[in-house]
């Protein structure tokens, strides 16, 4: 990349800043997840006893 001529890199890198600032935010913002979460329940839950064949 030339350091000294701007022309091309100058006007890419605006454009690039102007996606990411611009565009980017409401892609990632409206982004919907597969699953939602759900709260846990406070209960413990009972185990059920084995019934063991050979008792």
């Amino acid at each position: 990349m030339p350091q000294l001529n701007l022309a091309p890199w100058f006007l890419i890198f605006l454009f690039v800043w102007l996606f990411f600032l611009i565009i980017m935010p409401g892609k990632v913002l409206s982004y919907l997840f597969n699953n939602s979460p759900t709260t846990k329940s406070t209960q413990k839950p009972q185990p059920n006893p084995w019934n063991w064949p050979w008792t």
